[in-house]
Formats: structure tokens, C-alpha cells, sequence
């Protein structure tokens, strides 16, 4: 794991004083946002008020609101063979127009009745070889045929990025696709409505119990097992494996940076990861993990176990929320295994027996595979462009509709860009740091200069060079420059005779080492805010701090940027 924080020293680097800063404010927002998260609940029928609403925001920071339509699943069966106890079938289903997902269904031999189902979404572990990839199914097969072999219909879904057609799951992470944020888009959202589909299709096949669905799937695959479970009340027990912790874990501890995009959703309204599980409650729900998982460590999953479980508790559903911690890294086990056959044989068949038999590999990835020629209109590559639908505004006609439209606009942005700003900030007020020092003097008799600080939150502090003409003129008046770095802003650059001027950089000034620039950024998306969200709070600060001021506040203020910081000017 990756922490960010940096011994304690003085007169260091103006990155690393940032860096430091960073951090607290990290820890800071992700102990806000704990503090909040189910700590409020007292009775079964406060959290029972919740759910529409809590489930109403998650379809949202997963892309899902609106709900897409539910299009013609247009699926085919393009392979059917036989094993000793169970038949199997490679299949394909449109989730969305376009959008395939590939699968296998592997369903047990004389059935006199709908038998339980699991839907087993897969994780990272893609299957390719010579250019061709099988998918993620063909590595999980095993739990195909273990649970057929003891009577469950089970289907086994690719992923978007690891499946025979290959998508991208990576967009923020390595390609510099930061727009998908903008956009509230994310492959979680994908892989939970492909989840969901896949069990419209499972419901119209007369082997299934549509009563008795289960879920799991390990790493990426638990992940999706959460959100499905969140989001579809037809998940009658769930199992995820390793594939959550808590905001604390991944912001503060790094464990984001071992981890792509599809494993969060958009944090527009500032969750902590208790609050997704809690959404499976009280139905049966077993959380599996190892004792020394490096991407979902162990005390995140405890405490997030912990809180998950007092929401069971209210419900009267205590024995329904399960832990499984067993030793080893993240890496599928066999100890990991048995908990969720025998937690399904509770829950969806009412049995409790022992396991005899192990889940192993049986097919060839060959066998399983569904395409033997991709189809030409597939749009899983590019899905992540029309996935979340853009909403279009009419331009307003007169004054009074644009009135309204501007505050509901104003009051959206409030509630959701800027959600992270801070609620009862510190006087906007400059103060003088032994960091950097104040000096005040006069150069040719024609201007004076000096720096000031300002504290914009409990952790971030801006530098302000200033210079003003010594000439006293009616017109005289502020101008704040808005730089992208402090190097920009101590140079200066522009110089507005009878005025004040203000040079500052607003935070976001790191390292040269775009890696670390893309794992600091991934940070502020799972607080529910984004560095430049952030940064418009830095210049709304300097601009209250020059009002306030006593020297300069009765002065009209003009706002200069230019390049990236113009937008948030």
C-alpha cells in the first residue's frame, strides 16, 4: 500500500509542503465521510425510509439513472455439449444494442423442478492466447461445474475489459480518460447492468427458480456482486469475495492505486463502501476475505463488516451478515471456496452439508468459447461514450426562464460538483507563514510588493505575491491572476498599473511523475469532489480574502487566468 504522507520538517519544497498538506486533507475528507456513513440509524424503519433513496443515488454514480431501457436480449446459443452430470452452453445476449456479453450456462441434467441459480460474475483474469482471448469465464469454469454437479443452474458472465470482445476498464487509470468522470461514467456501472440482464435472460429459462438467485464472484467479480446486490432486489443471497474495503483503505492507505475503474462508482454523494453492502440487507449477505489481501486489506474489511452488520442487527437479520476470513494473499483458495458453496446450500436449498467434492477445471478454453468470428457491430470497445446518456437543455428565451434555470443550475452544482467544499470554512483572511516570510517594500518609488498566505481549508495554504503602484489613483483596483503553478505566480507576468495585483496558484502543484498525478486524482474522485472542483474553491476563497481585506477590500475585483485555470476562473 501507498500512503502519502511525509515526515514532519521545515523550509521544504513548495511540493512537498503541498504534498503534505494533501494528505491531511485526504485523511480529513475520508474521516468526514466515515463519520457519516450509517452512524445516524436507530431503527429497522430509518434505514427501510433510506433504501429507495440510497438506491435512487447509487443508479446514479453508476450510470444508471435513468435506467436504460430493457432492449431485446437477442440471445443465441451458439454451442451445447455434454458433461457427465450437466450440459453446458456457450451463449451471447445483448445488455444494451450492441453491447454482448458472452457467457456460459451450465445447467444440471434431470431437473424435475426450477432449481436454485447463481450468477457468477467474473473478476480480472483474462484467458488469451495467440491474439485470442476466450474470456474471463473459461478461467472461472470451475464454479460452473461445481455448482451444476450439485444441482444449481449456474451462468458465468464475461467481463467488459477481459471478455472475447475486449473493452476498457482503465480509462482513468491509464488512458487519461478523465472526461468519464464528467460524464458519471464508470465500467461498474456496465458490469452491474450487465449482471442485471444477464438475469432477465436467466429468467425466462424454465430450469430457473427465479426465487432463488445467489451471486458471487471474487476480486473484480465481488465488486460487481455488491453492486448487482444493491441494485436488484432478485438477489435472494449474495457472496462476494475480496472485492471491497473501505474509503479509508483506498484513499488514505493506496490501496486505489491496485485497483482500475471499475471497482467505484462516481462518488457524487460522498459514500463510504459500508453504505453499498448495507444495501443487500437483510438479505443473506457473506463477506470473504484473506487475512493479507493487499488491495483489500483486512482492517478496512473488518470495519466495514462491522458496520454492515449493525444495519443486519436493527433489521432483526444479524445471522444473515457473514464473515469469512481466511489466510493467504488475493488469490482465489479453495478455503475461500467452500464458506460460499455451503452459504448458497443454507440460504438457497436449505441444506447444510458438508463439501465433498472440489471445484475444478474440466473444459478447455476452446470448448467454452462463444464466438468463432467477433460480430462487426459490437460497441463494447466504445461503450464508455454512450453508455451515460448526455442531457440536452434548450437555450432560455427570456430573462425569467434563465433566472430559473441559473439557480437550479447553481443549486445542482452545489449539491453535487462542489459537494466537498468545505460546510463552515475558517475566516478568508491572509496571515503571514516563517515558511515563506513577509516582505514589504517600495522599488523605484513606483511599487510596492510583498506576500501574504492564505489558508483556503485546514490543510491547504496558498502563496499570494502582490504589487501595487504607489500612485495613488481614484480607478485603482484589484486584479487577481490565477496561475497553474507557484512558480508562475511568484514570477508574476502581468503588471496592471493603478491596480493591486494578486499572482497565485490554487492547490495541485506535485511532482513531475504523471503516475502519481493520476492516483492523487483518482483520491478526490472517491471523496465526491476533483482537483479542479477544489481549486475554483481556492479562487472563491482568494477572492473573499481580498474582500475582506482592510487594505484592499473596497476595491473592485478582476479575475485573470489563462490555459486550464481559465475554466476555473
Amino acid at each position: 500500500m501507498v500512503t502519502l504522507s511525509l515526515p514532519a520538517a521545515t523550509l521544504l519544497p513548495h511540493w512537498q509542503v503541498a504534498d503534505q498538506e494533501l494528505a491531511e486533507y485526504f485523511r480529513r475528507e475520508t474521516r468526514a465521510i466515515s463519520d457519516q456513513c450509517l452512524n445516524n440509524l436507530t431503527t429497522s424503519n430509518a434505514w427501510l425510509e433510506q433504501m429507495p433513496e440510497k438506491r435512487a443515488q447509487l443508479a446514479e454514480m453508476l450510470g444508471l439513472s435513468p435506467m436504460p431501457p430493457r432492449t431485446d436480449l437477442k440471445a443465441t446459443v451458439t454451442k451445447r455439449f455434454d458433461a457427465d452430470t450437466f450440459t453446458v452452453e456457450n451463449l451471447h445476449f445483448h445488455s444494451r444494442p450492441g453491447l454482448y456479453v458472452t457467457a456460459n450456462l451450465y445447467v444440471p441434467k434431470n431437473l424435475t423442478k426450477p432449481a436454485p441459480t447463481i450468477l457468477y460474475v467474473c473478476g480480472h483474469g483474462p484467458v488469451i492466447s495467440n491474439g485470442v482471448s476466450y474470456g474471463t469465464k473459461a478461467g472461472a469454469q470451475q464454479y460452473g461445474s461445481w455448482f451444476a454437479k450439485n444441482g444449481y443452474v449456474c451462468m458465468i458472465i464475461d467481463t467488459l475489459e477481459s471478455g472475447e470482445i475486449l473493452g476498457e476498464h482503465h480509462g482513468t487509470y491509464r488512458q487519461n480518460m478523465w472526461w468519464w468522470n464528467s460524464r458519471g461514467y464508470t465500467p461498474g456501472g456496465v458490469e452491474c447492468w450487465n449482471g442485471m440482464r444477464a438475469l432477465d435472460y436467466l429468467s425466462t429459462r424454465p430450469e430457473v427458480d427465479t426465487n432463488r438467485f445467489g451471486i458471487t464472484g471474487r476480486s473484480g467479480g465481488g465488486a460487481y456482486s455488491w453492486y448487482v446486490t444493491a441494485m436488484d432486489d432478485r438477489i435472494k443471497a449474495a457472496a462476494p469475495t475480496a472485492g471491497i474495503t473501505d474509503l479509508e483503505n483506498y484513499v488514505v492507505d493506496g490501496a486505489v492505486e491496485g485497483h482500475c475503474d471499475c471497482m467505484f462508482f462516481v462518488n457524487t454523494y460522498r459514500w463510504d463502501y459500508p453504505q453499498l453492502a448495507a444495501l443487500a440487507a437483510p438479505r443473506p449477505l457473506l463477506i470473504c476475505n484473506t487475512d493479507d489481501d493487499n488491495i483489500f486489506p483486512l482492517d478496512g474489511v473488518v470495519r466495514l463488516r462491522d458496520k454492515v452488520r449493525r444495519v443486519y442487527d436493527l433489521l432483526g437479520a444479524g445471522e444473515k451478515c457473514g464473515l469469512v476470513i481466511t489466510p493467504g494473499p488475493h488469490k482465489d483458495t479453495q478455503e475461500l471456496q467452500v464458506p460460499v458453496m455451503r452459504w448458497f446450500n443454507r440460504h438457497l436449498k436449505g441444506e447444510d452439508t458438508l463439501i465433498e467434492n472440489a471445484a475444478v477445471k474440466l473444459f478447455s478454453p476452446e470448448q467454452l468459447k462463444v464466438f468463432a468470428t467477433l460480430p462487426g457491430d459490437a460497441v463494447n470497445a466504445k461503450i464508455h461514450e454512450t453508455f451515460v446518456e448526455t442531457e440536452w437543455v434548450e437555450v432560455p428565451r427570456t430573462k425569467k426562464e434563465w433566472a430559473q434555470k441559473r439557480d437550479a443550475w447553481l443549486s445542482m452544482l452545489s449539491r453535487k460538483s462542489f459537494a466537498a467544499w468545505p460546510q463552515h470554512p475558517i475566516p478568508a483572511t491572509f496571515t503571514n507563514d516563517i515558511r515563506f516570510g513577509v516582505t514589504v517594500y517600495s522599488a523605484s518609488g513606483s511599487r510596492g510588493d510583498g506576500h501574504f498566505e492564505l489558508v483556503t481549508d485546514p490543510d491547504t495554504i496558498l502563496e499570494f505575491k502582490y504589487s501595487r503602484s504607489t500612485r495613488r489613483n481614484p480607478k485603482e483596483r484589484s486584479v487577481l491572476h490565477v496561475w497553474g503553478s507557484a512558480a508562475e505566480a511568484q514570477r508574476g507576468g502581468f503588471f496592471v498599473e493603478d491596480a493591486v495585483n494578486f499572482n497565485t496558484s490554487p492547490r495541485g502543484e506535485w511532482p513531475s511523475d504523471t503516475k502519481r498525478q493520476t492516483q492523487l486524482r483518482r483520491r478526490f474522485m472517491l471523496t465526491g469532489t476533483t482537483v479542479d472542483a477544489m481549486r475554483v474553491w481556492d479562487i472563491v476563497r482568494s477572492i473573499e480574502a481580498i474582500r475582506v481585506s482592510g487594505d484592499f477590500g473596497k476595491l473592485p475585483i478582476r479575475l485573470e487566468a489563462s490555459g486550464d485555470m481559465a475554466v476555473n476562473a
